[in-house]
């Protein structure tokens, strides 16, 4: 129950503000699922909403055909240089990394928007911003996908970033561009990781449910919640778990 409920939180926060990792890694990592597996099992539970979220954006992301067969080869090969990354990192070094990873993706989270906005505009200054040069653009989406197979918080919040900085500008393209980069780093991923055993299915199950759950329930009542009341929420929560594992790792 408590897995669902976190579930369940974490759908309603990643449809409506994003940050739902904040409360569904955290959670499998309460009941017991050792740093790694639940980094892997969260990756595992979140996939379904990007796989959803994807086909939603169908038309949006048909005008981008040309590009997107690139797209997903690069966030492909990203999924599994990042899961292999996990695979063979130490857990005491991955327990250790918790707290540095969960600060990471706060900050992103937090300054997220600001840095959106300021791509965007520089980006209608340099359309494309061809001065980084289109291998340069690659190599950046490349290393954002690493970082996704490996730790799966702040992915859609960097890819967003990246996205405005290559010159996109329609946003609902933009958010299935980034829920199609995010289904194909997690799948590749979440294979891997089957593979070698890493995820906690009865946990990762529970957890899936209460996302696709609550998720739903978004959806429908999306109206009615504040996106920035819940973004402040989110900021709280992912705070307040960035200093827990800070202290729980270093301080003891």
């Amino acid at each position: 129950m408590l897995l669902f409920s976190a579930g369940l939180l974490g759908g309603v926060l990643n449809s409506v503000a994003g940050g739902g990792s904040f409360i569904t890694f955290p959670a499998l990592l309460a009941v017991g699922v050792t740093p790694l597996s639940a980094n892997a099992t969260n990756t595992f539970a979140s996939c379904a909403g990007y796989l959803s979220g994807t086909y939603a954006f169908k038309e949006e992301l048909a005008a981008h055909k040309k590009t997107l067969p690139l797209i997903i080869l690069v966030s492909l090969l990203g999924g599994i240089l990042g899961a292999w990354l996990l695979i063979h990192t130490p857990e005491s070094k991955f327990r250790e990394a918790i707290p540095w990873l969960l600060l990471f993706a706060t900050l992103l989270f937090i300054a997220g928007e600001k840095i959106n906005t300021s791509l965007t505009r520089l980006t209608a200054r340099r359309r494309h911003a061809k001065r980084l040069g289109v291998v340069l653009l690659l190599l950046l989406l490349l290393s954002i996908c690493i970082y996704g197979g490996f730790f799966n918080a702040g992915l859609g919040i960097i890819t967003l970033s990246y996205l405005a900085l290559a010159g996109y500008t329609n946003i609902n393209a933009m958010n299935g561009l980034k829920l199609l980069i995010s289904t194909a780093v997690s799948l590749i991923a979440i294979a891997i990781f089957i593979h070698d055993g890493m995820i906690a299915w009865t946990q990762g199950l529970a957890v899936m449910m209460g996302t696709l759950l609550g998720g739903y329930i978004a959806a429908h009542v999306s109206k009615n919640l504040s996106p920035q009341h819940l973004r402040i929420f989110v900021i709280l929560i992912s705070c307040g778990m960035t200093l827990y594992f800070f202290a729980d790792t270093y301080w003891q």
